[in-house]
């Protein structure tokens, strides 16, 4: 299971990297193998407003299917349109395809997220 140090991460398996103001959404490693194979990406709707733990998007796999929410607040200002045509990207690369990208309200949010240390031992003890 791959873990970039430079992410921070959320108990519900998605990634943030930070770029100023920009928080770049995705999903883990650990995400997309249990999910399975990737069959469609409900990507988020641009310009939107969302709130911290609001879902932003669905992913359907074989298997089941899954909510993507945002640990921040603010207005989704770009989004991943390839994965309408290849949700599987997000099986071959996850920490490559993000699902949208968030200029942030406010950032102090997080400070609530986990460090690539706190997420392998989290997902450890998911088992």
């Amino acid at each position: 299971m791959k873990v970039p140090q430079e992410l921070k991460y959320t108990n519900e398996h998605e990634w943030i990297k930070v770029e100023g103001n920009r928080a770049i959404l995705g999903i883990t490693d650990y995400a997309q193998h249990n999910l399975g194979d990737i069959v469609f990406v409900e990507i988020p709707e641009l310009d939107a407003q969302v709130s911290s733990g609001d879902e932003v998007a669905v992913i359907e796999s074989v298997k089941t299917v899954s909510s993507v929410y945002t640990p921040v607040s603010g207005t989704i200002v770009e989004i991943n349109e390839a994965l309408e045509e290849n949700p599987e990207l997000l099986n071959q690369e996850p920490y490559e395809q993000f699902i949208g990208i968030i200029e942030m309200d406010d950032p102090s949010s997080l400070d609530n997220l986990m460090t690539a240390e706190e997420y392998e031992q989290f997902c450890q003890e998911q088992g």
